[in-house]
């Protein structure tokens, strides 16, 4: 075929390569990846850091195992043109997502980016957590949220409320069936909250993480209230306060080191056990140090995270909700080098007793515990239930319920220890015989018993104190007769609620030998939809 004799050149982009070639597609695709990878944009990420805050993709890349996070859907951009947003379009908008390992284990994970339109959620960021929730459903695997934005994008009008549903939907799915992690890394207002609250653990950065429904400005505008970002939804509040913070930590880096901590306790999915990891600590050791730690004169306190520290495995305790209802403690730790929840009263704080916020805090951490096959060593040292109107008009009947109800449904194997007093119904509740714990061990030191001995004689021998002669005399005599004959162990160890009395020194070792028998339990619960649980 005859040509005119004109030579057309191929075009070339800046680098002078054709677009047309590999060469130049390749150019293409790292030149649009890189424009993902810069976010907003190099004013937005200064002003990222200004506020001493790291980018999405940082954070990710501290929480994965080097070289292992996998992104997905960089390219993704928003679908909308009004109010200017058709001008503001961002590969990969305001959501980075994908999934990696941690401790060479598959995790999935997303961050939302403050660099792009302040990490608003739009309908197809909302899209993008959706692929890896349910991708991390399919595979069984964990899920991370690293959170940090300002909620929905008010421009997108009610498709981004539509994905706020989408996310909710699923993190409900997924309860109980992979381990679900938020972090709060900056604001988290509004609808925002709620895919954290559905989580299992939230971690917020001290200093930097905020969570609240309504912000300042709302709250002054309808009540007239003054308060400030952080008082209001800081980290420090919702860790002593509200509790909705089980962690809070200094440091972005520090707080993703925890994340990669609280993991390395937990199996990736319900059908799997919890991992092990042999410490090196002998599960014979005794430990000599508990004859004295706690206390025979059980009006005196002591710290119940010592007694935790001396049996796990190289006193390694990951305590949870430390700051909040701090009259008990619950944690992970290992124990012949498998993980434990445990759980126990803390004299040191309003003396152990049971209230709200404790029953709440420690039937939460159970039915976890339960959901991810991790048995349950609960030491317990409980006076009682809170008196008083604040606790009866708050609920405390219901919030006390959920304790007992969360003992009684879980079928892992569940362990007690009662070091000392285990008086009327927190005695029952504290992982009982009578919730079906398999094995229930006491120290000498225990108490068990309907109430402590004053009360007790004060109710019956109330007649006899009133006619004596010598009121107080006959009111000791009583109690020291009462104490003789009912606090301690062996009226309840000779009715078989108390499978032994040990040793202090071999708690430890007692404890790694009932795991290990009941490493094959099995119990299942009767055919239901599920239960009610008082909430």
């Amino acid at each position: 075929m005859a040509t005119s004799g004109i030579e057309i050149q191929p075009s070339t982009d800046d680098s002078g390569v054709d677009p047309r070639t590999i060469e130049g597609k390749l150019a293409e695709l790292e030149r649009r990846k890189a424009e993902s990878r810069a976010g907003g944009g190099e004013k937005a990420v200064a002003r990222q850091r200004e506020r001493g805050k790291l980018t999405a993709h940082e954070r990710l890349e501290i929480l994965f195992d080097d070289g292992t996070f996998e992104e997905i859907d960089a390219l993704v951009t928003h679908r909308t043109s009004r109010f200017g947003l058709g001008k503001q379009r961002h590969p990969g908008d305001a959501m980075v997502t994908g999934h990696g390992e941690i401790d060479g284990r598959l995790t999935f994970a997303y961050a939302q980016d403050f660099t792009v339109l302040g990490g608003s959620l739009s309908e197809v960021a909302a899209e993008k957590v959706v692929k890896v929730q349910d991708l991390s459903m399919k595979v069984g695997a964990p899920i991370i949220a690293l959170n940090d934005g300002g909620g929905a994008r008010i421009q997108e009008g009610v498709a981004s409320l539509r994905g706020y549903g989408d996310l909710f939907l699923r993190n409900t799915l997924a309860s109980g069936v992979v381990p679900q992690i938020g972090v709060s890394m900056g604001p988290n207002a509004g609808g925002g909250v709620y895919s954290p609250a559905i989580m299992d653990f939230i971690f917020m950065v001290d200093g930097i993480g905020q969570m609240y429904i309504t912000g300042p400005d709302v709250i002054r505008a309808v009540s007239g209230e003054e308060v400030t970002h952080e008082d209001l939804g800081g980290a420090r509040t919702h860790a002593s306060k509200s509790g909705v913070a089980h962690f809070v930590i200094g440091g972005e880096e520090a707080t993703i080191e925890t994340v990669r901590t609280l993991l390395s306790y937990l199996p990736a999915t319900n059908m799997e056990d919890p991992p092990y990891l042999d410490l090196g600590d002998d599960p014979e050791r005794r430990n000599d140090d508990f004859l004295n730690l706690v206390p025979v004169d059980s009006m005196q306190a002591y710290d119940v995270r010592d007694v935790i520290r001396g049996i796990v495995d190289n006193g390694e305790f990951l305590e949870v909700h430390a700051q909040w209802a701090r009259n008990i403690s619950v944690g992970f730790g290992r124990m012949g080098g498998h993980t434990v929840g445990l759980v126990g009263n803390a004299p040191d704080a309003l003396a152990g007793v049971l209230d709200i916020d404790a029953s709440r805090k420690a039937a939460r951490f159970v039915r976890f515990c339960d959901c991810f096959n991790i048995p349950l060593v609960t030491l317990v040292d409980v006076p009682g239930f809170l008196p008083g109107t604040q606790q009866e008009y708050g609920g405390i009947i219901t919030h006390g319920a959920k304790l007992l109800y969360a003992y009684a449904e879980a079928t892992v194997p569940k362990i007690s220890v009662t070091l000392r007093k285990a008086y009327g119904g927190a005695h029952i509740v504290m992982s009982s015989k009578y919730l079906g714990s398999d094995v229930n061990l006491a120290w000498p030191t225990a108490e068990i018993a309907v109430m402590g001995a004053e009360g007790a004689v004060n109710v019956i021998h109330r007649r006899a104190i009133a006619e004596a002669d010598d009121v107080d005399s006959t009111r000791a005599r009583l109690i020291a007769e009462f104490e003789a004959e009912f606090s301690n162990p062996y009226q309840a160890a000779q009715l078989g609620y108390v499978d032994d009395v040990v040793d202090p020194r071999d708690t430890r070792r007692r404890v790694i030998t009932a795991l290990r028998m009941l490493a094959r339990k099995s119990e299942s619960l009767p055919p239901k939809k599920h239960g009610n649980i008082p909430l």
